[in-house]
Parts: structure tokens; sequence; C-alpha cells
């Protein structure tokens, strides 16, 4: 036990040159909340749902990072600092390295079908801070995402992913009012039977003509330039 706490403990110190020694990783968050943690799930396995959900929110409580008791995390799994958001049906390999602010979010199961929700982390994954990764897709091994990109789509293995897909979705406000949509997913998002959908190539489609709609109303105000004067003045 305490050889695999040792290994444990080295495999953070060689990913984080701040600590001066284990007793100082000892004190880290991230590390509290995978201890918590494996409490939490050993008593959601065992079906003991409600001792498993006071032991992850007293975990929550203390180190600000949430970690659904159902999330299955491997070996060396290391948090460095907090405020990071771990959902239900999330798988976490070997070797795993998360910033502050990240979320292994899930997508809409308003169709009936819980399922896998959430992202799944191959082995010696690193996400940057704040970044958020949505929905049942797999991030490949070793594949780094950076800090505050949002990822949506499966991340081949050795990639390395910025940047983000946020778009407009431009629904009208008498619409989107009428009910809670869960995980900010909006209709245009979803197919005929309520799952989830890719629709990011039909808003940029959507924006361009809406910008080469402005440019021929910007082209038609323009005033038209006057003939040249002809003569000279008496």
């Amino acid at each position: 036990m305490f050889d695999r706490l040792k290994a444990y403990l080295d495999s953070i110190r060689a990913r984080d040159p701040a600590p001066r020694s284990r007793w100082e990783i000892l004190l880290y968050p991230g590390v509290w909340a995978l201890f918590f943690h494996r409490i939490a799930h050993w008593l959601y396995e065992a079906k003991l749902y409600f001792p498993a959900r006071f032991v992850n929110h007293f975990s929550r409580f203390l180190t600000a990072i949430d970690i659904h008791p159902g999330a299955e995390i491997g070996k060396n799994f290391f948090i460095d600092h907090g405020f990071t958001v771990i959902g239900e049906t999330a798988q976490i390999g070997d070797n795993v390295t998360i910033y502050q602010n990240v979320t292994l979010g899930g997508t809409n199961p308003t169709n009936g079908v819980g399922g896998k929700r959430h992202p799944t982390l191959e082995d010696n994954v690193i996400i940057g801070s704040g970044a958020q990764i949505i929905g049942p897709i797999t991030v490949g091994e070793r594949a780094r995402v950076g800090a505050s990109a949002v990822v949506v789509e499966d991340v081949p293995a050795g990639a390395t992913m910025v940047g983000f897909k946020a778009r407009s979705t431009l629904v009208p406000a008498e619409e989107w009012i009428k009910e809670f949509i869960p995980y900010g997913m909006t209709p245009e998002c979803e197919d005929a039977e309520g799952n989830r959908i890719d629709c990011i190539e039909k808003l940029e489609g959507e924006l361009s003509a809406l910008r080469a709609e402005l440019e021929s109303l910007k082209a038609a105000q323009q005033p038209k330039s006057l003939p040249p004067r002809s003569g000279t003045d008496d």
C-alpha cells in the first residue's frame, strides 16, 4: 500500500516542479479529491448511492473538485489545482493530467437513454486549464488539449487540440425561453429522434450567407460617383 502511494506521489512530482517533497504533494487538493473518489466509487459500485454522494459532496466542499462517484479513473491521475468537474460516465486512463477549471461534461439525456454521456480520456492525456471536453467522445492516447479549448469530437492519439467551436445558434428568444434545455443543446443540434448531431457546418454556412448579404447591402448604400465635369468655368 505504501509503495503504491509513494509511486503515485512520485508520478506527480515528475509532472510538477513545485513540490520539494512528497509531504507537500499530500496537501494537494487533487490528491485528496482522488482519495475520496476511490471511496465514493467503491460505494457507488456497491449500489450505496446516497453514501457515495455524501462522500462526493464532502470532497467537493474540501477540495473544490467535483468527481461523480460513477466516474472510472485509472492509475496516477493528477488534477493540478482545482475547480474541475468530472461527470458520471467519464472514463480516465492511466497517467492522465488535468489542470484547473476543466469540465468533462455530458450531452443532452432528454431522449430517455442515459448511457454513455461523458468523455473517455486514454492513457497519458494532458488537458490544459479551462478546457471543456463535452460528450461521449474519446481523447486518444498521449493527446493534448490546450487551455480553454472546447472539444466535442474524437481526438486522435498524439494530437494537440487548440481553440474552440462555439458559434451563435441564432435561435429566436421566443423559441429558446419556452423550456429548459439540458447542457445548452438547442433543437438545431439534434436530429428527429432527439440525438445530438454536429451542426457547426450548418451554422457556418448560415453565417457566411449573412455576411454576403451584409456586404451586398453596404455596396448598395455606397453613393455613386459623379461623372467628370466637362468644359471650363466661366
